[in-house]
């Protein structure tokens, strides 16, 4: 009899449960949220010399003083490599916002070269900050490598909407970065490897097979992240499949191994000490950029702060991930404390 009144009792308290679930946690309200049915999914129109056109950003989490807009590089990447954050950021209760800039993967992916230019690619910026209602309590952006440059850029000319930014594996200036690779990388590499790519690139067989087969040991696999090609991470791997080559060039150029596009001259380094805003500098021992000279980026911000992933390279986020990481959550939370 006792052990039939038990059972009873407990299918109460599971019937009572499933009628009042627990509240979910703070980091995973919805409350007030319009993007709820689509899973923080939103198509943000985006105004241009050429017409307006729509940009996809996805919203994760929910912290009112700390939201976090990732700009992925390229330019014409994803923002799929950033899904190594999934792992960390919502456990941390980081909101941070996916975003694919005008002309990658699920945004609109217009044919007018004029548009694919940097102050554009600013001011979209600005328009979807707008959009997503990010202003100076809560709004931080997160740029890593071309997306760094942006993150400069936009830090620049609108530092009264932030309240921090963070860039990620990406050096102040283009020509330091050319010379970097010539003095540096270049030197250290299989000189027999080296002198097969730089014919191919001379002779213009960019989309040549056996370009990327000799880049991949070569060059990728010790600077852009150092795991065995074949054991790359899926996010990584599905977001290189999708790079629009006619973003790519025109900004970056054709070549692996230096930067020859409309971004060559690009060099912001006597303008960092105008950069007002608690700043995260993310540097690597084995970056395709100098992580000396990132160091240097943080000590001329006037807030600024330097994270070094010793065993890390230019996608940090994945081969040192841990310290990478912990640096970018500590910041986050220090510069919402008062404390940095």
């Amino acid at each position: 009899m006792k052990s039939l009144f038990a059972f009873a009792l407990l299918l109460l308290m599971n019937v009572c449960s499933a009628a009042n679930p627990a509240p979910p946690a703070a980091w995973f309200s919805n409350a007030g949220r319009s993007d709820v049915l689509t899973g923080g999914v939103r198509m943000i129109p985006i105004s241009t010399p050429k017409g307006s056109f729509n940009v996809w950003t996805k919203r994760v989490g929910n912290n009112p003083t700390i939201k976090v807009l990732l700009l992925h590089g390229g330019p014409g990447m994803t923002h799929e490599y950033f899904e190594a954050f999934d792992s960390y950021l919502p456990g941390a209760s980081v909101e941070y916002y996916y975003y694919d800039q005008l002309g990658s993967a699920y945004s609109d992916q217009p044919d007018e070269p004029s548009l694919v230019n940097l102050p554009r690619y600013v001011d979209e910026v600005e328009q979807v900050r707008k959009a997503l209602g990010l202003d100076r309590s809560n709004f931080f952006v997160l740029g890593h490598s071309w997306g760094g440059i942006l993150a400069i850029e936009y830090a620049l000319k609108y530092p009264q909407n932030l309240k921090g930014v963070i860039i990620s594996n990406m050096m102040a200036s283009i020509p330091a970065y050319n010379a970097y690779a010539q003095k540096v990388l270049m030197p250290a590499m299989d000189q027999e490897a080296l002198a097969e790519i730089r014919q191919l690139e001379t002779d213009g067989k960019y989309a040549d097979p056996r370009y990327m087969d000799l880049l991949m040991p070569h060059h990728y696999a010790h600077h852009i992240l150092r795991m065995p090609p074949d054991t790359w991470p899926e996010p990584v791997m599905r977001s290189f499949k999708k790079v629009n080559n006619k973003v790519y060039i025109p900004m970056q150029g054709p070549s692996e191994l230096g930067a020859s596009g409309a971004l060559l001259d690009w060099d912001r380094v006597a303008d960092l000490p105008r950069v007002s805003v608690p700043t995260l500098v993310i540097g690597a021992r084995y970056d395709t950029m100098d992580p000396a000279h990132m160091k240097m980026m943080a000590a001329k911000v006037k807030r600024g702060r330097y994270l070094y992933c010793p065993n890390g390279s230019h996608m940090a986020m994945y081969d040192d991930q841990k310290t990478y990481v912990e640096g970018l959550i500590r910041f986050l939370r220090d510069v919402d404390a008062g404390r940095f």
